[in-house]
This record gives structure tokens, C-alpha cells and sequence, in this order.
């Protein structure tokens, strides 16, 4: 049995920088025909040339594969017309954070959303350029996204010609606001598809399923599986693959990421093969995406076939998602 991918995209990805990209490139452009890269590196990417630079040295490391980085900007007050006019050819959205609420966002915005925040939303909204966002509080962990949605409904509301991406999402208030805002999109993970809190704290603490935004409940997963396995055409696959070496994670501060983009697609496979919805794979992992972004990829066939593949334990030194688990799917050809 097989299944042939056409294009596949992840629409959400940090591939770091330094000797990482040397593992998260090739990682994701070995199989991906694409990746929206975020921008929270440190420094953030907050200017026309960072941007182009940090372009320049994931290219270097894609060994020549088939594979577009879309990149992204940072989301800063301080943006004028005019620099985000010069720069929009040079990206496919703008990222925005809330400052505190995950790894490397403390230069974004404060919560309420203040008039400076919307004046440049508005310019965005102008030029075409989509919005991007970690929709999250710095309220209890349980209810950050939720907390948020209220600024989700205020914020498509009063730029309805804006494209607006909430990322990652994991509960069941953004499943269901995605359908009361036209200019709502989001993005699904494929751990958010898996695990619930009970798999990072439920018996012993899991260190390596912890990630921003943290898993929640069986209903809010099933609210998003409902979602990808049906190919929703507002959603689209998004990993928010984020890899930290094991000492980071497994430390008395673990870091918050999930690192799985070698498997994404085999995993994704396993998943939507298992609800019996292997056919909408393809509109989930890159014709949604294609639509929402208004993008043409670059083609890339992905051949997968019913065969076992299992997970290594470790990866350079980061410990990926399910290490040691041997799936149903694996990679046969790309081409």
C-alpha cells in the first residue's frame, strides 16, 4: 500500500540557527517542498537583512534539495509603512507574539492589544500581508489560548481583509471560532493530533512532550483531529517542530518544543490511515495551505509506503517525539 504526497508544506517551523541548522535543515528539506519559518531567534528577526541573512544560511544547509523557507518577520510596534511596503516581497506574513508567552518572545507585544499594536496590524492589512500569531495569555497555562480568542474574534473583526493564522492551535473554543470569523485560518500540529497533559505530567513527567502550547484535554484533541482529518480548508499542517538538546529539556528548567520533522509525514500517514481519512492527507499537508497562502510550492513527489519505520532515539543530541516507536508508514521515494 501506497501514498504519494504532491508538494508537502509545513506551515509552522523553527529551525534555530548555528550548528542546529545543521540538524533541522535537512530535517525538514529532505521531505518538504516548503516551511513558514518563525522568526524567534535571538536577536528576533526584526529587520530586511536579518531576514535575507537567515534565508541565506538555511539554503546553505538544505543539501540541495527541492525546498522554499517562507520567512517571516517579527512583529515589533515600531514598523512604519514604508519598511513593511520594502519588505513584504522578502516575506510570506508577520509573526506575532505575546511577550513572555513562549521560548524567545520577550520583545513582543503587551497584553491588552494597545492602539500602537493595531496601527501596524492595520498597515498589514493594507499591503496584504498575512498575520501570524501565538495567540496565548501569560494568565494559568490551562487557559492562555482560550483567554486569547476574545482578541482573535476583536482583532478579525476589525481587519476583516487581514488574513489571520492562529498557530497551533489546541482547544476546542479556537476550533470552533475558526468558523464564525471568514478571515480566521490556523495551523494543527501533529503532537496536538497525540497527546493530551496526561502524556507530558499524567504518571511521571514527560520532559519531552512538553511544549508551548501545552496539550490539553481528550476533547480538545478530538476537536482537533475532527478538524485535520477532515482536510478542513481553514486548516493546514503546521509542526512546530523545536528541537533543544537533551540537557536542555531534561533539566530542573525544561525547555518547551517538540522535535519531529523527520517523521512528520510518516506520522501524519500512521494518524489519518488509522481514522480511515488517508485521502484528505494531501489537502491537510499542502493544498489547504497553497490556498490560504496563496503560494505555488516548488514540486516535490513524496512516496510513502506500508512498511515499518522506527523513530530513533536521539538526533544529533535532541531526543525526537516518540523516540523508538516503530511506525506503520515510512518514506519510499522522493523525487
Amino acid at each position: 500500500m501506497e501514498i504519494k504526497l504532491n508538494s508537502p508544506l509545513d506551515m509552522h517551523l523553527h529551525l534555530r540557527d548555528g550548528e542546529m541548522l545543521g540538524l533541522t535543515v535537512p530535517s525538514s528539506s529532505k521531505t518538504f517542498s516548503g516551511a513558514l519559518v518563525m522568526p524567534n531567534l535571538t536577536p528576533p528577526l526584526t529587520s530586511a537583512s536579518s531576514v535575507l541573512e537567515y534565508s541565506g544560511r538555511i539554503k546553505e544547509h538544505s543539501s540541495g534539495d527541492v525546498f522554499t523557507p517562507y520567512m517571516t518577520l517579527f512583529f515589533k510596534n515600531s514598523y512604519t509603512r514604508e519598511f513593511l511596503h520594502d519588505i513584504k516581497d522578502k516575506i510570506l506574513a508577520v509573526k506575532l507574539y505575546t511577550a513572555g508567552a513562549t521560548t524567545n518572545s520577550e520583545d513582543g507585544i503587551s497584553l491588552p492589544i494597545g492602539d500602537d499594536t493595531l496601527e501596524v496590524i492595520g498597515m498589514l492589512e493594507e499591503l496584504g500581508i498575512p498575520l501570524s500569531v501565538h495567540g496565548e495569555t501569560t494568565g494559568f497555562v490551562l487557559e492562555r489560548e482560550t483567554e486569547f480568542a476574545a482578541a482573535y474574534d476583536e482583532l478579525a473583526s476589525s481587519f476583516p481583509k487581514l488574513k489571520i493564522v492562529m498557530e497551533h492551535i489546541t482547544t476546542t473554543t479556537l476550533a470552533e471560532l475558526l468558523g464564525r470569523r471568514e478571515n480566521l485560518f490556523a495551523t494543527i500540529t501533529l503532537h496536538h493530533l497525540l497527546i493530551t497533559l496526561d502524556d507530558v505530567i499524567g504518571g511521571a513527567l514527560s520532559p519531552h512532550n512538553f511544549c508551548k502550547p501545552v496539550a490539553k484535554s481528550p476533547r480538545d484533541r478530538e476537536a482537533l483531529r475532527h478538524l485535520a482529518l477532515s482536510a478542513h480548508p481553514k486548516v493546514m499542517f503546521g509542526s512546530d517542530s523545536a528541537p533543544h538538546p537533551r540537557d536542555k529539556k531534561e533539566s530542573c528548567c525544561g525547555a518547551a518544543g517538540i522535535f519531529h520533522a523527520p517523521f512528520a509525514l510518516q506520522l501524519l500517514a500512521t494518524i489519518f490511515e488509522g481514522a480511515g481519512k488517508l485521502e484528505n492527507l494531501q489537502g491537510f499537508v499542502s493544498d489547504n495551505a497553497r490556498a490560504i497562502y496563496d503560494i505555488d510550492p516548488p514540486p516535490k513527489t513524496v512516496v510513502l509506503e506500508k512498511k515499518p519505520f522506527t523513530i530513533p532515539k536521539t538526533c544529533g543530541g535532541v531526543v525526537p517525539f516518540l523516540g523508538g516507536s516503530t511506525l506503520e508508514w515510512s518514506i519510499k521515494e522522493v523525487s
